[in-house]
């Protein structure tokens, strides 16, 4: 059932690709970017590893890239088309790279990256606990993952048929957040409000203990 539905998500995309930077979304990534933005605390003078899980077109990689002259940074998509037009527009080369995969079972080694990334597309996973559990996979220790999308702040979370997005979309309360996170061994930072219903809510997996 999983697979199926995330191949019904991939053909969406994947037509919605060439027109999927048109005005509303330009201005609403953009506005919530730059809040995500000013939460985001990674070394301007050092190497660090990044990853965007669901990049789509590639504007989060390029704004972190643009902010943080030395990141290194990994965009992974389900959508050929998307990562055709995240690669087109890769303004950072070769800094930036973008990966055809699931978000369910990552092509990463463990510990690789100090921080990962997550913008309004965590709602489409059918198995989100999965998800967290290969974000704590890939984190080296001590490294963040920072969650951006709509929220509920009902204890329950909410499943919504959307017509045209591939189906079903999930909506998560902070402490259902919190929940899934501490089951793959993530602890919550913070959680921050950042445009309406949209929430960043800041993980970390702990530093290893001698």
């Amino acid at each position: 059932m999983t697979a199926n539905v995330l191949a019904a998500k991939t053909r969406v995309f994947d037509q919605w690709a060439p027109n999927y930077d048109w005005l509303f979304t330009t201005v609403f990534y953009q506005a919530v970017h730059q809040r995500l933005l000013s939460y985001v605390n990674l070394p301007k003078d050092s190497p660090a590893a990044v990853l965007d899980i669901g990049c789509g077109t590639g504007k989060l990689l390029n704004r972190l890239a643009s902010q943080f002259p030395q990141l290194q940074g990994t965009g992974l998509d389900l959508s050929p088309e998307m990562l055709r037009q995240a690669r087109q527009r890769n303004s950072h080369r070769p800094r930036l790279i973008f990966v055809q995969g699931a978000s369910e079972a990552m092509p990463f080694a463990d510990n690789q990256f100090q921080a990962a990334f997550s913008t309004i597309s965590f709602l489409h996973y059918p198995d989100p606990q999965q998800v967290f559990l290969e974000i704590g996979r890939v984190l080296k220790p001590g490294g963040q993952f920072h969650l951006v999308d709509y929220t509920t702040f009902l204890e329950l979370g909410t499943q919504h048929n959307i017509a045209g997005l591939g189906g079903q979309m999930y909506f998560y309360s902070p402490q259902q957040r919190k929940t899934l996170a501490a089951n793959a061994g993530l602890i919550c930072n913070a959680h921050h409000s950042l445009l309406g219903p949209v929430l960043l809510s800041i993980f970390q997996k702990p530093n290893l203990s001698y």
